[in-house]
């Protein structure tokens, strides 16, 4: 997350006008691991929640306050994180090939990524419910259909689809660009700002309490059932 905030800032900082962001591989981002997160909270469960908490905070603050245009080319599954700061980006792309999912309950774990506020506005209650609390898996045309995602395109042309509409961009004036983008997000980012807030003292609240941990415990231990 440290390392996605610093190349953020140094996109920021350069004479780009948008920023593409995709992945590497079939997995566009698996979410936080809960192996991670236990493996760390049981070493000091207080300093870590905190440190781990903020780390999220400090990534969505990243993309709220990104100027310039985020494309987002969801190449493949998107979980939890990966998924929750989709709304959160300017357009969104999809692979055939692609799904999203926030099982935030079945990890135990609280809405991250401001999709307690997003969710809702885009996909309506009745669907953003289900998909944080009963963890519903959403197809690419699924989301697309709800707007999630603007467009889905065939996984074997989906970079050059990507590439075709990217160079369209960037033929705008950055300066309108990054006007046009306040315009359409400058009347929320305080809402975001605190909805990120909330949202993540709620995980820290979770984390440093025993209950949180005993529930990642219950996790882990379910899903090695499972397998």
């Amino acid at each position: 997350m440290k390392e996605v905030c610093r190349a953020l800032g140094n996109a920021a900082a350069d004479d780009s006008k948008l920023l593409l962001l995709s992945s590497v591989g079939t997995v566009f981002c698996s979410g936080l691991e809960p192996s991670y997160l236990i493996g760390r909270l049981s070493t000091d469960r207080r300093k870590e929640s905190t440190r781990i908490a903020d780390a999220v905070r400090d990534l969505v603050l990243a993309f709220i306050h990104f100027k310039k245009p985020i494309v987002v080319a969801v190449n493949g599954p998107a979980l939890g994180l990966g998924a929750s700061i989709l709304p959160l980006c300017d357009v969104v792309w999809a692979s055939e090939k692609a799904w999203f999912q926030t099982p935030c309950a079945a990890l135990r774990l609280t809405p991250s990524g401001c999709s307690s506020y997003t969710f809702p506005q885009i996909l309506g209650v009745a669907l953003a419910n289900e998909m944080l609390f009963c963890g519903r898996k959403l197809t690419a045309q699924e989301a697309c259909s709800r707007g999630l995602v603007s467009q889905v395109f065939w996984p074997a042309t989906f970079n050059q689809e990507v590439m075709i509409r990217v160079r369209e961009m960037t033929l705008c004036s950055s300066v309108v660009l990054e006007e046009s983008k306040y315009l359409v997000r400058g009347m929320v980012m305080s809402v975001l700002e605190e909805v990120n807030d909330k949202e993540c003292q709620m995980l820290k609240q979770l984390w440093c309490s025993t209950k949180g941990l005993e529930a990642l415990f219950s996790y882990m231990q379910n899903k090695g059932y499972e397998n």
